[in-house]
């Protein structure tokens, strides 16, 4: 049996307010637009997020399990989708002047099982199987490499981003 006070650390209180909030914390949470917009606590690294892409061409970015992968690549696509609503209040805000909006293309291999030997070629050809319907598709390419990479041009040609 826990003590009152044990009990009390287990989760943090906003004691600046005139009752006492439970801070949610987001345990298993990889959607930073769920994380804002459901009041998660948020600990903003999102001045470290401009730096990297105001001053940075490639990145190989290295973690460990459970270390915010996913989560990071949330919060990037949102910031290249220019959803400004998402960072307000976090140092990002300041720092972007254009919120330009991107086109984004997230490939998430999570839950995916590749056990079988065309599993992965069955979840790209999904993934550009989407895009397609969003950028077109020619009939000049099968092969799924040449397949995004007419994806690509053609979105770059529809909204002039690179």
């Amino acid at each position: 049996m826990h003590s009152k006070e044990s009990a009390e650390n287990l989760y943090l209180c906003d004691r600046t307010k005139k009752r006492e909030t439970m801070m949610k914390y987001p345990i298993g949470i990889q959607s930073f637009a769920q994380l804002r917009e459901d009041n998660y606590v948020y600990v903003d690294k999102t001045a470290l997020i401009y730096q990297l892409v105001s001053l940075g061409k490639i990145y190989f970015l290295s973690r460990p399990r459970r270390f915010g992968k996913s989560l990071l690549v949330s919060t990037l696509k949102n910031y290249f989708l220019g959803k400004r609503e998402l960072f307000k209040g976090l140092a990002i805000e300041s720092l972007e002047t254009e919120w330009k909006e991107y086109p984004v293309f997230h490939i998430d291999f999570n839950g995916s099982n590749f056990t079988n030997p065309d599993a992965l070629e069955d979840v790209l050809d999904g993934m550009i199987k989407g895009w397609e319907r969003e950028y077109g598709r020619t009939p000049d390419y099968t092969d799924i490499g040449k397949r995004f990479a007419y994806v690509l041009q053609r979105a770059h040609d529809d909204t002039g981003c690179a």
